[in-house]
């Protein structure tokens, strides 16, 4: 059986993040072997996952990031247990290393980004590592990515949410983050009427329909009362429709855009927030 020092355990320990005991059981359990000790330790880690698996990542950090050239932007979700571990500095620095890693490899899906090389190692290893090294329960639980002529990205409250806005052409700071920062304030069900998803707009109409019937009308005077209560809902929660928060005289967001460039529109927009 290998000698274990106490170089070789705090060795591994600086390599991994893991707690001292579980480092020396560790090498005990691989004779000595750091690469097995490694394995070893990131089983450990998957196990305290699935022993954890029941609960509940509320707390973590999101992060909004584009390219230099502002022409793609992503945004991680990086979950855990407490509020504690979600401001830890390492932690912020793991998930901003998993959104570099994002935006270099162009990956497009959670799966792509989980199976993703990071440092070595794949970033489901890499977190399972984190599981092992705090003890809490660790998920990559959302990823977006939005691809455009420009991307505006914005983080809000402290990592507790992030939003990407992807535009017609290369937009000012002072525009996509005022249009970012009216997503994650007034959280826009669609960009406009037209991108409403269809059992949405049935939802509304039913809504609609069953209040007018409350209030005793009926016939061709239903119908427009209805109607003019789903071009409500479309003028309060369609992006276009809102009225722009950043302008004391209530111009919309589409007429606000319209002012800086006929031609400027949104062709998408994500927002993720922590809960």
């Amino acid at each position: 059986m290998a000698t274990i020092t106490a170089s070789d355990v705090n060795k591994l320990r600086q390599q991994t993040g893991a707690g001292m005991m579980d480092c020396r059981k560790a090498l005990v359990e691989s004779d000595g072997d750091f690469e097995k000790a490694v394995d070893y330790l990131r089983k450990k880690g998957q196990k305290v996952a699935a022993l954890r698996s029941d609960r509940e990542t509320k707390e973590g950090v999101i992060i909004a990031k584009t390219t230099a050239d502002a022409k793609s932007g992503v945004i991680v979700a990086l979950g855990c247990e407490t509020d504690f571990v979600a401001k830890n500095e390492d932690f912020i620095k793991f998930a901003q290393s998993i959104v570099d890693l994002a935006l270099a490899s162009g990956v497009k899906t959670v799966e792509e980004l989980n199976a993703a090389s990071l440092e070595g190692a794949t970033v489901a290893d890499k977190i399972n590592d984190q599981v092992a090294k705090i003890g809490e329960k660790i998920t990559l639980s959302k990823f977006e990515r939005i691809d455009a002529a420009g991307v505006t990205a914005y983080i809000h409250g402290n990592y507790r949410m992030g939003v990407l806005v992807g535009f017609t052409t290369a937009v000012e700071e002072e525009v996509g983050k005022g249009i970012a920062m009216q997503i994650a304030a007034m959280n826009p069900v669609a960009i406009d009427a037209d991108s409403v998803a269809p059992e949405t707009i049935a939802r509304e109409k039913e809504i609609a329909i069953e209040q007018v019937k409350a209030e005793g009308k009926t016939g061709d005077m239903a119908e427009k009362i209805a109607i003019g209560k789903v071009n409500k809902f479309f003028k309060e929660n369609t992006l276009m429709g809102q009225a722009y928060v950043k302008d004391a005289a209530g111009k919309s967001v589409g007429d606000y855009l319209k002012s800086v460039n006929a031609d400027l529109k949104v062709t998408a927009f994500k927002r993720v927030a922590l809960g």
